[in-house]
C-alpha cells in the first residue's frame, strides 16, 4: 500500500495509455512522457504497460506502508527516502514507513513514480490510466489528493543500478537552454498554408504558453496563414498533431488529446520524440524540424534500442547478484 501524504493538482495514476476505443470518442490518456514510463517499468522487471505515478506539480510525498522496490523517471530533481537523498532512473528498495519526497525537478517538467509490480487498480476498456475528462480510470478517475491510499503489487528487485538518462543516450537533435527541438512530418493540409507561413513554421522559436495541459499545448511565435479560407470534414487525432485554428497560432496535441478534430494540420510530431515534447515546460520554446517517414521510424528504432539495452542490463545484473549468492552459500557449507 501507498499512502499519499502531499500533492499539488492534477497528479494521477497513468499507465501506456487506452487503446482501441477512439472511434468511440475516448482518447488515449495515458503518460505524457511514454518514455519515463517504459524505462521504470524496464528498470523493474515490469510488464511495459504496468501503470505509475504521472508528478506534474510539485512536491509529491508519498509512504510506502509495506518494503517494495520502485524507481522515479522522468524529469530529474532531488528526491529523498526518509532522510536518504536518492538518484532518480535508479532503483531503490524501501522499508516499510518510509517516506518519499519528489520535489521540483532542475530538468524536464513531469516525474514518474513507478513500483514493482505497478500500480494495482482497475482496469477500465483495458486500461489503468486517468481520464481526467471523462472521471474514470485511475484512482476513481479523479487526481490525486491527500489520504489516497494506492494498492501496490509490491515485491523486490535488485536495487543499486540504474539507466542513463534518454536526454544523454539519445541526443538525436540539437538542444539549445529552454528549446526542445522536436522533429515533425509535414502533414495532409501543409501546402494550403502560404510559402511564407510554412518558412515561418519552420524557423521560429514556439513558446508553450500557460494555456497548455494535457490535452494539448497551445504555442505563440506569430500567426499561420492558409492561402485560402477552408472548411475541412472532422477527422482523427492522435497525440503529436499539430493543428493551427482561425487565430493562427498552432495546438499540439498531446496524451488527452480530442479524438476527432477539423483545423488544418500543418505537421505531426514523431513517436520517437513524443517524450520529449511531455517534458517540455511551460514558457519553454519549441523548434520544429522537418523529418520524413524513413527517419522517423530509425529514431523509433533507436529508442527501442535504448529500452532494450535497459533490459538486458536489469537481468544482467539480476544474474550477477544470483551468482554472487550462490557463491557466498557455496562456501558457507
Amino acid at each position: 500500500m501507498i499512502t499519499v501524504l502531499e500533492t499539488g493538482v492534477l497528479n494521477s495514476v497513468q499507465d501506456a495509455g487506452r487503446f482501441g476505443y477512439r472511434h468511440l470518442g475516448v482518447s488515449t490518456a495515458g503518460a505524457m512522457d511514454p518514455l519515463a514510463l517504459r524505462c521504470g517499468n524496464a528498470l523493474l522487471g515490469n510488464a511495459p504497460n504496468a501503470a505509475c505515478i504521472e508528478v506534474q506539480t510539485f512536491p509529491f510525498k508519498v509512504r510506502f506502508d509495506k518494503a517494495v522496490s520502485f524507481v522515479v523517471t522522468g524529469g530529474e530533481g532531488a528526491l529523498t527516502l526518509g532522510e536518504r537523498k536518492i538518484l532518480p532512473w535508479f532503483v531503490v528498495s524501501a522499508q516499510d514507513e518510509d517516506v518519499l519526497t519528489i520535489d521540483h525537478p532542475t530538468v524536464g517538467a513531469r516525474m514518474y513514480l513507478c513500483v514493482c509490480g505497478g500500480i494495482d487498480v482497475p482496469e477500465v476498456l483495458g486500461s489503468r490510466s486517468t481520464q481526467l475528462r471523462g472521471g474514470f480510470g485511475g484512482y476513481h478517475g479523479r487526481p490525486l489528493e491527500q489520504g489516497d491510499q494506492l494498492a501496490g503489487a509490491g515485491g523486490y528487485v535488485p536495487d543499486g543500478f540504474g539507466a542513463l538518462p534518454p536526454t544523454q543516450a539519445l541526443k538525436a537533435v540539437c538542444e539549445k537552454e529552454k528549446t526542445v527541438t522536436l522533429r515533425v512530418i509535414p502533414a495532409t493540409d501543409y501546402l494550403l498554408f502560404t510559402e511564407d507561413s510554412r518558412k515561418h513554421f519552420w524557423d521560429a522559436s514556439w513558446q508553450i504558453t500557460a494555456q497548455s495541459n494535457r490535452l494539448g499545448y497551445r504555442l505563440k511565435g506569430g500567426a499561420l496563414k492558409l492561402q485560402n479560407p477552408v472548411e475541412l470534414r472532422s477527422y482523427g487525432v492522435i497525440p503529436g498533431l499539430i493543428q493551427v485554428p482561425p487565430a493562427g497560432e498552432p495546438i499540439v496535441q498531446m496524451a488527452d488529446a480530442n479524438t476527432a478534430g477539423g483545423y488544418p494540420r500543418i505537421a505531426t510530431v514523431i513517436d520517437a520524440d513524443l517524450w520529449r515534447l511531455g517534458q517540455a515546460r511551460i514558457g519553454s520554446y519549441i523548434h520544429f524540424q522537418q523529418c520524413d517517414q524513413a527517419e522517423g521510424l530509425q529514431a523509433m528504432r533507436e529508442v527501442d534500442g535504448y529500452l532494450n539495452n535497459i533490459q538486458s542490463i536489469a537481468a544482467l545484473y539480476k544474474k550477477s547478484l544470483i551468482r554472487r549468492d550462490a557463491g557466498k552459500a557455496g562456501k558457507k557449507s
